[in-house]
């Protein structure tokens, strides 16, 4: 199967109108600047060799999690996955191949560059398949577990391209990730329902005595609503400390090279608190818009995050 196949397309369908440039560079550029992420503001307080490599970094991020979400079959979806390891196989100059995607291409140089880690990247991946075989979560650990591989690994993988120096990093990487994928568990409830998957734990939501159904239809009747407020009070809670325990492990002297990931962590501490001022009824049976922030919101709470590592 080659890459111009619909199942592993470099052109992922939400909103993009434009094929990917043929060369690695320009692709993950492009899909930086069409995603209107959050990740994208962390982009401009890099230089410009570390900016090419986090494009690279999350062009491959974007494009994986894109198989898996958009349509299709999940045997498609399999084997477009399996082509991916193919590919990183070939980045991480570990099967003697050379990488075909022009993402993977960049993936390469990127690696090259500042000692990527293939089992990050391979992680990120594992995540990604996860979501084609499972679509409930029994406990806490089991969900901590989807987390790293998501998120956490992302972040191991950035912080060597941010030039991370201290081991203490890697503590920090690890749980700002779990924070950022349990901002985005509570935020995206509705949607995931939408894809019959539901990362709440089913231990969780058995001892507050709310049931799967409820939550994946989004009716919860008055008797059900304080089941329900407890139990995303208490992701909310998880979130939160994942938060503080980043801050607490992150390391004086990468304090500059992290300025990136504080971004990122400002943001989503924005956003938590969006979803928080939300309650019960706005995140089971959302009205009107998700859960996002403005363009100004962005602006302004980069830079807070961007002055506070710095004095």
């Amino acid at each position: 199967m080659s890459w111009a196949a619909p199942s592993l397309s470099a052109q992922p369908n939400r909103g993009y109108q434009a094929p990917l440039a043929a060369d690695g560079k320009a692709a993950s550029a492009q899909l930086a600047q069409r995603s209107g992420t959050n990740f994208y503001y962390a982009f401009f307080f890099l230089s410009p060799a570390r900016r090419e490599a986090l494009n690279a970094v999350y062009a491959y991020c974007r494009l994986i999690d894109d198989i898996v979400d958009e349509p299709g079959e999940t045997a498609d979806k399999a084997a477009a996955l399996t082509a991916w390891r193919h590919e990183l196989l070939a980045a991480f100059d570990r099967s003697g191949d050379a990488p075909t995607h022009p993402v993977a291409c960049a993936l390469q140089t990127a690696q090259r560059r500042f000692a990527l880690r293939y089992d990050d990247a391979l992680a990120v991946l594992r995540g990604c398949e996860m979501d084609l075989t499972r679509q409930r979560y029994q406990t806490w650990d089991d969900v901590y577990e989807y987390c790293y591989l998501v998120a956490s690994s992302v972040g191991l993988l950035c912080i060597d391209l941010f030039g991370c120096v201290d081991p203490a990093s890697k503590t920090y990487a690890i749980h700002l990730g779990r924070a950022l994928q349990l901002t985005n568990i509570l935020r995206d409830i509705r949607e995931d329902a939408l894809r019959d998957r539901l990362y709440l734990p089913l231990d969780s939501l058995a001892q507050v005595g709310l049931s799967v159904e409820s939550v994946m239809t989004g009716r919860v009747d008055a008797e059900q609503r304080l089941s329900a407020t407890r139990l995303l009070d208490a992701v909310s809670r998880r979130a939160r400390e994942e938060f503080r325990l980043a801050k607490e492990a992150k390391p004086m002297r990468d304090r500059r090279a992290l300025m990136p990931a504080e971004i990122m962590g400002g943001l989503y501490d924005a956003i938590l608190r969006k979803v928080e001022a939300r309650g019960v009824q706005g995140l089971l049976r959302p009205e009107g818009h998700p859960v996002k922030l403005s363009k100004a919101e962005k602006l302004y709470h980069a830079g807070r995050a961007a002055l506070h590592s710095v004095v």
